[in-house]
């Protein structure tokens, strides 16, 4: 895939590149918004097709199910469409899917619904970080943790609004209506300014369906081991406070909103860290943060420290993700592929990590399952070396010669790619 434009085209100016890079940030904060705003009104979705607990665990699994199935499509869309409209088409689908669990009558129909809104937001889940690794190497400089700080900035205003819905007695069909028909609009603004990615009549199009690299299966465990611990830290860090630690309902429920925070902040402050130490020391610290907050949680004997160890693991692993989308990005010549391939494999990190340490806890306790939290933090310190830049790099971890000729202001295009 290559810039639209002549072959011998002049780099895109630092401007034009800075308005790519905050349009793509302002695309991962409106995929956010949709995250919070739904996640808000599950409740309410429960009640409106009146299913029980159980049903709306297994109704819930069929994101991940449709994310997963569709995310490897990604890549061929692109290829047809070009990266800025297939962007835009993807994004307005996964925004307007947002007004399907609402209108869910019963159980099946809800698992339909949620197929399908996990297809969408995955396949805009990949194109969005394809265009991010694309910004990044264009600018000479790490930008990815601060996009991914973007989206969990986009889930926090999400679910705030969505909060003063459900507080105020908002239908949830009528909330999510006006919620999708605002990010569709603003999504397909903020797209406008991104870069305008095609392939050239040459390439050979992407396989519709195919296992992703070696390197992105490699890759994707390091983010298994960080998305693991995410998801089972933001669900059940609460419940952790108040059962093994007689922690009241108020403060136990706080700890996993500074969770949020916590990783949100670390996110957006995250390129920095990474442009001045690169992404395995970076990591490797993260890892070591995060297995210190596990150790403290499992050895608390006390709210305080448990507390102080779920902010330990957020700040630890917040990085993480995005810095493994970037390196997946770099490997090979299918960067949409092997991004969909380690979507797939976090997505079903994500899946599994609630269900599995509820599991743990019910043979043996809540403290054993945060050991292997603790254990899958460590991995992080162990697999941080699989992050290296190879080929295309960036600040702070860039592989090119110290000779190299491209002027920092002014960007070479990457191999392969032309400018607009």
């Amino acid at each position: 895939m290559t810039d639209s434009g002549t072959a011998n085209a002049a780099p895109l100016p630092r401007n034009r590149l800075r308005r790519a890079r905050r349009a793509v940030a302002l695309v991962f904060l409106v995929h956010g918004s949709v995250t919070g705003n739904f996640a808000t009104r599950i409740p309410w979705i429960q009640d409106h097709s009146g299913i029980s607990a159980g049903q709306l665990g297994l109704a819930l699994a069929f994101p991940a199910i449709g994310a997963s199935l569709a995310m490897p499509l990604a890549g061929r869309i692109s290829h047809r469409l070009g990266a800025r409209t297939a962007l835009r088409v993807l994004l307005a689908l996964w925004t307007l899917s947002l007004v399907l669990p609402a209108l869910s009558p019963d159980l099946y129909v809800l698992c339909a619904a949620l197929l399908v809104y996990g297809a969408s937001s995955g396949m805009a889940d990949v194109t969005m970080n394809a265009l991010g690794v694309e910004t990044e190497d264009r600018l000479g400089k790490p930008i990815m943790s601060g996009l991914h700080g973007m989206w969990s900035l986009g889930a926090l205003l999400g679910s705030a609004a969505g909060t003063v819905a459900a507080h105020a007695g908002t239908d949830a069909r009528l909330h999510l209506a006006a919620a999708a028909a605002v990010l569709t609009l603003l999504g397909a603004l903020v797209c406008h300014g991104t870069l305008d990615l095609r392939s050239t009549p040459e390439e050979h199009p992407p396989p519709r369906f195919a296992l992703p690299p070696r390197s992105a299966l490699v890759i994707g465990a390091v983010g298994f081991c960080a998305v693991f611990a995410e998801g089972a830290s933001l669900d059940w860090s609460a419940v952790y406070l108040r059962d093994e630690l007689s922690t009241d309902a108020g403060l136990a429920a706080a700890s996993t909103t500074a969770l949020s925070c916590t990783m949100t902040l670390a996110r957006l402050a995250g390129d920095r860290v990474v442009a001045r130490f690169g992404p395995v020391r970076t990591v490797r610290a993260g890892g070591v943060l995060a297995t210190a907050g596990g150790a403290l949680i499992v050895l608390a004997r006390h709210p305080a420290p448990a507390m102080a160890g779920f902010a330990l693991i957020g700040l630890g692993i917040a990085v993480v993700v995005p810095l493994a989308f970037a390196a997946a990005g770099r490997r090979g010549p299918a960067p949409s592929q092997a991004i969909a391939g380690v979507a797939t494999i976090t997505y079903t990190s994500g899946l599994i990590a609630p269900s599995a340490v509820g599991s743990i806890a019910q043979a043996a306790s809540l403290t054993a399952s945060f050991a292997l939290i603790t254990a899958l933090a460590f991995g992080l310190v162990l697999g941080a070396g699989v992050l290296r830049p190879r080929g295309r790099g960036v600040t702070g971890a860039s592989t090119a010669p110290a000779d190299d000729p491209a002027p920092a202001d002014d960007p070479a295009p990457a191999p392969g790619r032309k400018h607009s």
